[in-house]
């Protein structure tokens, strides 16, 4: 809430408030004594929000009652400064109500919850019921996207196909005459000149005017443009123009910033994407799936599957240390380096770890990583595993859920000599063996007892009829450890599921 005080000291003289309808500050410049501070705390209110708070008189205050022959008298007022209290009232509700608005604005996270936000604080403040946000920033490089209140999709694809030069956000995002400040349409079907496509969809929807006002920053320029529908012609009056102009320029400013960072997050996924494998190999004998979420700021969490000699294939997962684009550049160089020894020394998957340690420990010192490898023969369902600082992965089938017991050892990076035994092991027909990271574990916020424990009912509960497709079991277990949507929320952790099913 503001911090105004309720009571605003004004010496008042000869305030006549039924004859003279001034505004505010005018009254307070006339009407207070120079040179007294004690009759009145301060001349200017505070600004709120980063709002100006030159704001025109309140639509609501009482007009001047008219008094005819013959009428009763009209009643005193209870003080002299009535009419000025109601004034200043009116312009501490408006400030509140705006400076509620950009906080709840100011919450989002999200670019799609900050223009629904923004869709329905407008639509409250120019009086209307439905609108639509279209984002279309001008330099070209998106994101691009219409979103609608009070709209199905199907309605906002039925304004799409009006051209777009007659519609009033066209003219805005176009730059054509008069887009520059807010088009107001107070009575579309009796627009002389109104496309005919333009009526039909009015009529097929049901609206009757419109209020359209641009989205645009002095430093990232047009973002987009707001419309707002009416159901019956009407248009917004001044005061909340006034008020709706305020609060969208505050808008952009928030909406430009989350732009900015909807790029970057959509940059960090392509590259992590890129340094992933763009597809996994069909070796016989096994069927492969993979699932790969990558939070906001892009981290370092990876998986590999490269055939080997003599039929053989290797699976790899593991986890660098921090998150961003360096992160993900240590992720690539540390993948590269895997396969390349994978590929000379796989059956050995100790010595291949100890000669990543290595190169880790050479070439980025102040970075750690985990890692799992596991050189496998499907011919014969025989697995050998290492694993640095990473968790054991889980053995799915009909008769057993159980992780496989590797030995505690040091992730990479972390001693002078890494070191570890490795793990051998054999699995059962059509049993599938689930490798991956730490972040699937993080991202419950359960402890990480709790959090293994999660794990585990999750891929006992597999359904009988899904355990046949690795993909499947994967989707079954992300849905189970991540329900409500946090398979895909704003998270610093990624999550990889690499699932492999022996036949």
């Amino acid at each position: 809430m503001l911090d105004i005080p309720l009571r605003v000291r004004v010496h008042v003289e000869t305030l006549l408030a039924a004859q003279n309808d001034m505004g505010v500050c005018d009254a307070i410049e006339r009407y207070a004594p120079a040179g007294k501070p004690d009759a009145m705390n301060a001349p200017h209110l505070p600004k709120v929000a980063g709002i100006d708070s030159t704001v025109p008189s309140p639509a609501h205050t009482v007009a001047p009652a008219r008094v005819t022959p013959g009428s009763p008298p009209a009643p005193a007022p209870h003080a002299p400064g009535a009419v000025l209290q109601d004034r200043l009232a009116g312009w501490v509700s408006d400030l509140t109500t705006l400076h509620e608005l950009t906080e709840r604005l100011a919450r989002t996270g999200s670019l799609a919850d900050a223009l629904q936000e923004l869709l329905r604080a407008g639509a409250a403040l120019v009086g209307a019921r439905r609108g639509l946000v279209v984002l279309e920033p001008g330099d070209g490089l998106g994101p691009d996207t219409t979103i609608g209140l009070g709209l199905a999709r199907a309605d906002l694809g039925h304004i799409e196909t009006v051209p777009r030069s007659s519609l009033s956000y066209g003219r805005i995002l176009d730059g054509l005459p008069g887009g520059e400040g807010g088009i107001a349409q107070p009575d579309l079907l009796s627009e002389d000149g109104l496309d005919p496509r333009h009526r039909e969809v009015a009529a097929r929807l049901g609206y009757a005017a419109s209020y359209a006002l641009p989205l645009s920053t002095e430093g990232a320029g047009r973002l987009g443009a707001a419309v707002w529908l009416y159901d019956e012609p009407a248009e917004p009056a001044e005061r909340q123009r006034h008020l709706v102009g305020l609060y969208t320029a505050y808008a952009a400013e928030h909406l430009a910033r989350l732009v900015e960072l909807e790029r970057t997050r959509a940059c960090m996924t392509t590259i992590s994407r890129e340094l992933l494998p763009s597809r996994l190999p069909r070796v016989s004998g096994v069927q492969l799936a993979a699932r790969h979420r990558t939070g906001p700021r892009g981290g370092g969490d990876w998986y590999d599957a490269l055939p080997l000699p003599e039929a053989a294939l290797g699976l790899a997962v593991g986890s660098v240390t921090g998150a961003g684009p360096s992160a993900v550049a240590a992720m690539g160089r540390l993948r590269a380096s895997l396969r390349a020894y994978a590929v000379m020394e796989g059956e050995d998957p100790v010595a291949v770890l100890s000669d990543l340690e290595l190169l880790l420990r050479l070439t980025e010192p102040a970075r750690s990583a985990t890692a799992l490898f596991a050189y496998c023969e499907p011919a014969q369902r025989k697995i050998t595993m290492a694993g640095a600082g990473h968790s054991p992965p889980l053995v799915i089938g009909e008769r057993r859920t159980e992780y496989v017991e590797t030995s505690v050892s040091a992730p990479l990076g972390m001693l002078a000599c890494w070191e570890a035994p490795g793990v051998e092991f054999r699995t059962e027909p059509g049993e599938t063996v689930l490798l991956y990271t730490d972040g699937l574990l993080h991202r419950t916020g359960d402890p990480m007892d709790r959090a293994f424990s999660r794990l585990h009912a999750a891929a006992a509960s597999v359904p009988r009829a899904l355990r046949g497709d690795p993909g499947a079991v994967a989707d079954h277990v992300l849905r189970s450890m991540l329900p409500d949507g946090l398979a895909d929320a704003d998270s610093d952790e990624d999550v990889v599921i690499l699932a492999a099913r022996f036949e």
